[in-house]
């Protein structure tokens, strides 16, 4: 496989909002030039892309807070899926966040995405019941 693993660079930002809108990820109170706009604010080192010949073909954000570490928008091409793009993705960004010291990491996947419950058991993370709420602080 010739793909790349790399940090995020800012001429990779249309590449990457289309991956995320062909992939299902976004939604409509999410901005998502926006959201990419945030986390490069914010350890952008923990947002990584997946390239194969000059073409963005996958992406995940991680961030850590202290406490545990999260991802988010993990993401590879769907005519490219059972590739292990996905997989290099998250190994990659794991590896970075136990660089930083980080013990524990977590991801938050939509119902709606019943496919990826596989992919990441794969993986050997666990599911656990928890309840989760949000409050917006700056909109859209």
């Amino acid at each position: 496989m010739t793909v790349e693993i790399r940090s995020f660079e800012l001429p990779d930002t249309e590449a990457v909002v289309s991956l995320w809108h062909e992939a299902g990820l976004t939604r409509p109170w999410n901005n998502p030039h926006q959201d990419i706009s945030r986390k490069l604010k914010v350890q952008p080192e923990l947002f990584l892309v997946a390239v194969d010949d000059g073409s963005v073909v996958g992406s995940v954000m991680a961030g850590y807070d202290g406490h545990r570490g999260w991802l988010y928008y993990l993401a590879s091409d769907p005519h490219r899926r059972g590739q292990g793009i996905a997989r290099r993705l998250v190994e990659t960004a794991e590896a970075r966040l136990v660089d930083m010291g980080c013990p524990k990491v977590q991801i938050m996947v939509r119902p709606e995405h019943g496919i990826a419950q596989g992919f990441y058991e794969a993986l050997e993370y666990e599911p656990f019941e928890t309840w989760t709420t949000g409050k917006r602080l700056i909109p859209d």
